[in-house]
């Protein structure tokens, strides 16, 4: 809390009475009161572990003896009666022996005074006093007190630390297709039993007999349908329209009433093939509706690849045709001129582009979440890596979630994630050398690693080692926002609150409350804890916090009694909490922490 206040040092001059006839030096113990302090901040602040002492002294003129030689020792004073004295300063008159800031005697003068002590708990109750002797008589002028204890609301951060895990990719739905083709005689668009029954056909069908036992849903099929390029433009685009038609209707035909030969047990365990057995399929598998028309045509491309992958004599010179010339007619005319090798053409190329393309589309249903939990409780080594990952993540036990993430490993230890995992559920419980051990474990799957490096820097940060922490999140960054936030924790601890405030981005969290009391934004601090929901006691201490900084009384009672209620060893830490200073004499405070 950066406030200033200026104590005036009043009723000191009684005390000097008995040094009026000391060579003049009387004076300065007469006139003490007219020296003016101001400390800032006041009371003090722990910052990053420190507390920083400033202090500026403003004497009047006619004040400082021309030979005086005075020590001042700002004193902290610990309420068991300890001391810890800083540094001290020398001051000198504009004619007095020895070095030392010197302050003139007519115009007066100041002294600036700068130090830095580490924190202790101990400061939260003590007081800053200014001792002050003066040399040349070896008298001490009284001790005067220039400021109240020492904030230390820094030390109210939580370890909230951003934890990652590393992601399953489950999915809910799988993509499932299969393709088959229907082959046509040339100039033909009928559709021959055959086709219906060849092996390509016979496995199609066992793709949608098993996706009917295992519940797909069917998104439709594709139909691509062409005509070789021997012969007229427009009678084979024609006949590529109609081969795409009679495809459709030859699927749905046989879809409507399909059939697959089937094995089946007897009761003695042998087995046989059941012929034509009728299975029941979606409707929509043989609604016409469910077909779409996509390419129809020439078949150019076909051909040009189906060429270049044979070892017919003359393919060469066949490409370079159809580099040469992009008209149809053209083309075969070309082509036909090599008549040994067109033959072969029409042997061996040209048969299995007179066909319809049959693409049917599905999606599998993954297990449900039910299932998934039921099966990592009893059965897990009967789940996938992916749905131990994922199930993990929907059960809320921590000790389910640690059992789940063990498993994964078990079956899958050369997968980071699964130790990653694993770490990061012991983190939540607190195990910190066993998370370590994992986060080491899978760092040495995957190096560089930013989900793991940022669980190191947790580690790190949680052990106290604040550099290497912030080492760790910086290689870290890649890993995403979450890492900001925990660089933001550290910046708490060094007491760069700024950067803390702007690191922790948009988190509605105590600790993103925390930073921005720390920067002096009480306002944004009360609007961040009240998006958090946060209803725990130390939340509501805080309430108090932001309070006393706006001067708001009626919310620091309310609020310490909220707190209290909740956690009543609050009492204690609001009683020797500097940041009510102002308020410790009011008797509503001291009824509400009583």
């Amino acid at each position: 809390m950066k406030n200033q206040k200026i104590i005036a040092l009043s009723a000191i001059g009684i005390a000097a009475i008995g040094f009026s006839g000391c060579g003049g030096f009387g004076k300065m113990f007469k006139d003490a009161s007219k020296v003016s302090y101001t400390v800032n901040p006041n009371p003090l602040q722990d910052n990053g572990d420190s507390v920083a002492v400033n202090i500026s002294v403003k004497y009047p003129a006619q004040y400082f003896n021309k030979k005086a030689v005075v020590t001042v020792t700002p004193t902290l004073k610990f309420s068991d009666g300890k001391t810890q004295a800083l540094k001290p300063v020398t001051l000198v008159g504009e004619k007095a022996q020895g070095t030392g800031t010197k302050i003139a005697y007519d115009a007066g003068g100041s002294l600036s005074y700068n130090d830095k002590v580490a924190f202790t708990d101990a400061m939260k109750m003590d007081e800053l006093d200014l001792d002050a002797t003066l040399v040349n008589k070896k008298k001490d002028f009284p001790a005067v007190k220039i400021a109240d204890g020492t904030i230390a609301t820094a030390k109210l951060l939580q370890n909230d630390d951003k934890v990652l895990i590393g992601k399953d990719n489950f999915k809910k739905t799988i993509p499932e297709s299969d393709t088959t083709h229907i082959y046509y005689v040339i100039s033909q668009s009928a559709v021959r039993p055959a086709e219906m029954n060849s092996e390509e056909m016979k496995n199609f069908k066992k793709f949608i007999k098993m996706g009917t036992e295992q519940g797909f849903t069917w998104d439709g099929f594709d139909i691509d349908a062409w005509a070789s390029p021997d012969g007229e433009t427009a009678m084979n685009q024609n006949l590529a329209q109609d081969r795409a038609k009679s495809a459709i209707k030859a699927m749905s035909m046989m879809l409507k009433e399909f059939k697959m030969d089937v094995e089946e047990t007897d009761e003695k365990g042998n087995k046989k093939i059941k012929k034509d057995v009728k299975i029941p399929v979606d409707p929509k598998l043989y609604d016409e509706a469910s077909y779409k028309v996509g390419q129809t045509g020439l078949d150019w491309d076909g051909f040009q690849k189906a060429v270049q992958a044979s070892d017919i004599k003359d393919k060469d010179l066949i490409l370079r045709v159809l580099s040469m010339y992009t008209d149809h007619d053209q083309r075969m005319k070309e082509i036909k001129n090599m008549s040994a090798t067109y033959t072969v053409l029409a042997d061996k190329i040209l048969p299995k582009l007179r066909r319809a393309i049959i693409l049917l589309n599905a999606e599998k249903k993954s297990r449900t979440d039910d299932q998934l939990k039921q099966l990592a409780s009893t059965h897990p080594d009967s789940l996938s890596i992916e749905e131990l990952l994922y199930t993990a993540t929907i059960v809320s036990d921590m000790n389910q979630k640690l059992a789940i993430y063990q498993a994964a490993e078990k079956q899958n230890p050369g997968d980071w994630r699964a130790a990653n995992n694993v770490g990061y559920a012991e983190m939540m419980q607190n195990k910190l050398s066993d998370a370590e051990a994992e986060f080491e474990k899978a760092n040495g799957m995957s190096a560089n690693n930013p989900i793991i490096e940022n669980n190191l820097g947790v580690v790190a940060r949680w052990k106290g080692d604040r550099n290497k922490a912030m080492d760790y999140f910086k290689k870290a960054t890649g890993a995403g926002p979450d890492v900001s936030y925990n660089i933001g924790l550290v910046d708490v601890q060094m007491g760069n609150y700024t950067d803390a405030v702007s690191s922790m981005g948009s988190n509605n969290t105590f600790n993103a409350s925390l930073a921005k009391v720390l920067s002096n934004d009480a306002a944004g601090a009360k609007t961040t804890l009240d998006a958090s929901n946060d209803q725990s006691a130390l939340s509501s201490y805080l309430r108090a916090v932001i309070a006393a900084r706006t001067g708001d009384k009626n919310g620091i009672i309310s609020n310490l009694k909220t707190a209290i209620n909740k956690d009543a060893s609050l009492k204690q830490m609001a009683t020797t909490d500097c940041e009510f200073v102002k308020f410790k004499d009011d008797a509503d405070f001291k009824a509400a922490i009583q």
